[in-house]
This record gives structure tokens, sequence and C-alpha cells, in this order.
């Protein structure tokens, strides 16, 4: 095994006093041990630009998609809340982009306090209204509550949402941390957790919708780094019920290439399994309605597309183009042996290309 496919066991911070990586850091945990708190407040005037925090979440019910996404990327804050209507095919998303990331609050590591992010004026936050959007994370004891509202600008009807999710996780529950290691001054670490039970709520233009308990589920994607100016990447990910078991699938590619480390996994009722192997992605970027084959000698997957979340921004020096396939999986994945079979399982896979 590689260092980046070494399991790590105890606290370990990312950023090596130098401000360099932190060798011992470099691995895959099953419980957040990484301390990030130097991407935010070390020395940063020779990083500036290349320092990347986010908190991004993704609800998945049997009839909607429900999004929100704190980040500071230096040059910007970006935030979104978005949700789609499966069943009436309607799209719902407001972003704020916000110059020098300024109001934005992410904690300097996961779990160690709430995220805020929302459109600001003049350093000032703005209360709802068009165009206008603000997201909420915070900590439980066992979970995390994530809130959001949002307007749209310019519709014929008002089109407002509004959300209020519990993401329930349990003490024994595991997610997979991973160090890539591009150089010792460009890298990232990522928490990928998948089959998290969700409860809550959400509200679409005053029409409120209850989450169907033990068919609504939370992912995270929780980022701190370094990062390279250009980077491309491809991410998958489903949660769902296979029998009586909990399954959470999550899967990365083109952006570890050649690091040592994966960000490939299972997770069965809580309890992680990661595959050190590579996933083949055979897919026709721009033919966003085929379906996708995902192939590594425990995985067999195909998704077949149902939605394109496509998002697109240029500001010039900073360009991010995004399609994020949402569909059902179904195949099989192998753990420890046991051959389980997918079968409609509702998920995502993406192909992003950034300059940022």
């Amino acid at each position: 095994m590689s260092n980046g496919e070494r399991e790590l066991t105890q606290p370990v911070p990312l950023v090596a006093p130098t401000g360099g990586l932190n060798p011992d850091a470099v691995g895959w945990t099953r419980h957040p041990m990484h301390d990030t708190s130097s991407i935010a407040n070390g020395p940063r005037r020779a990083v500036w630009g290349r320092n990347k925090r986010w908190e991004y979440w993704l609800i998945t019910t049997p009839r909607h998609l429900i999004s929100l996404t704190v980040s500071d990327i230096d040059y910007v804050a970006s935030h979104t809340v978005w949700v789609y209507d499966m069943e009436g095919e309607r799209r719902l998303d407001v972003t704020a982009i916000v110059p020098f990331a300024r109001g934005a609050v992410l904690p300097p590591s996961l779990g160690d306090g709430p995220a805020r992010g929302g459109s600001m004026r003049f350093g000032r936050v703005l209360p709802p209204g068009p165009g206008r959007m603000r997201a909420m994370i915070d900590p439980l004891p066992q979970g995390t509550r994530l809130r959001g509202e949002g307007q749209a600008r310019g519709d014929v009807r008002p089109s407002r949402l509004l959300f209020d999710v519990t993401a329930h996780r349990a003490p024994e529950h595991e997610s997979l941390g991973v160090v890539v290691p591009w150089s010792q001054s460009r890298f990232q670490y990522t928490v990928k957790e998948t089959a998290l039970p969700a409860t809550g709520w959400l509200e679409v233009d005053g029409e409120r919708f209850d989450l169907p308990a033990g068919e609504s589920w939370a992912i995270l994607d929780h980022g701190r780094g370094r990062w390279p100016y250009a980077m491309e990447w491809n991410w998958a990910a489903a949660s769902g019920m296979v029998g009586s078991r909990a399954i959470g699938l999550q899967f990365g590619g083109r952006w570890t290439d050649g690091t040592g480390s994966r960000e490939n996994a299972i997770t069965v009722d809580g309890r992680l399994y990661p595959l050190h192997e590579d996933i083949a992605w055979d897919y026709v970027p721009g033919a966003w309605d085929q379906p996708w084959h995902l192939k590594s000698p425990s995985v067999d997957l195909w998704l077949e597309p149902l939605w394109d979340h496509d998002a697109v921004t240029d500001l010039g020096v900073l360009a991010m183009k995004a399609h994020q396939i949402f569909g059902f999986f179904h195949g099989t994945v192998t753990v420890d042996g046991h051959v389980i079979q997918i079968d409609r399982m509702l998920g995502f896979a993406e192909d992003v290309r950034n300059r940022w």
C-alpha cells in the first residue's frame, strides 16, 4: 500500500509548521482526524488564491433533490441553495458570489462550528429578496442541521425555497477522509459521507413537503486544501436501502490520478469499506442524457440519467463548468467478497472542469 492508502487512526495536522503539507497527514480515515485550521488561519500571503474551503450537502428524497453550499475559495465566496422537483421537472437555483469571500463563515476543521454564507453588498448581509439566498450549517451532537432559503430573480410567479433538514449521524457511522498530495505545496483534504438518514421539511412557493422518513438521505462533501489553478474531476455518490441494509456509494476520479490516494468506498449500515482500486469512468462528455458506466474489480454500475444540474461560472480568471448528472444506479458492488445488487438507487455522477 502506498502512503496515500494507509489508514490513520490518530489526530494529525494537515499543514506542517513550515506551511507545506504534513507528510504524516497523508492517508485515509474512517472518522475525521485532520486538523485543517492552518488552511484559514496560517500564513496565507504566499499561497493566497490557492486556499479552498467548502461544505457541500445534498439531500435526496423520492421526489426532491435539495442542496446547499458554503465556500471560500480566496478570490470569492460562492454560496448556493437549490432544489429540483423530479415530479414537476422544476429547478429553483440561487447563487451568491461575494468578492474576496467577505462574510463567509466556515469551521477551522470539520465539526468545529457553524458554516454561514449568503448574499452580501458593501460588507452587509442582505435581507431575503429576489436573487438572494443564505445557507446555514450547524453541527449537532448526533448530526448536522442544514437550513437554506433563496428566491429566484425575474420569474413570472414567485419562486422561493426554504428548507430545514437534519442529517442524522450515529456515533459509529463512518466517513471516508482522504488527503490527496499533488505536491508539498498543493494538496487537498476531503471527507465524503453517504447514507446519512435525513428528516425535516422543504417549502417551495409556500407549498410544504415533509421529507419521507426512511427514504431521504444526506451526502456530505467537506473540503480543505491548497489547489493548483486548473483541475478536472469526476465524482459519483448515492444512498439507499438494499433490502434491510443502508448502502452508500462514493467514487472519484481524475483529480487523484498519480497521487497514490483514492476516494472510492462503499458504506454498509454505517461501516466503511474503502476500495483501494481505480474506477474506470465510461461516458460521453456533452451527451449528458446517455448512460454512464463505472467499472473496477469491485464495481460494475450503470447510471441512467434523469436530470443534468449544469452550473457555469465565468469571471475571467475564475471559471467553473460542472455537469452533475442525477439518475438511478443499477448493477453490482462487491464488499468483503459479497456481491450487493444495486437497483434504481438515486444518486449522481459529475464532470467538473475548473480554473480557480
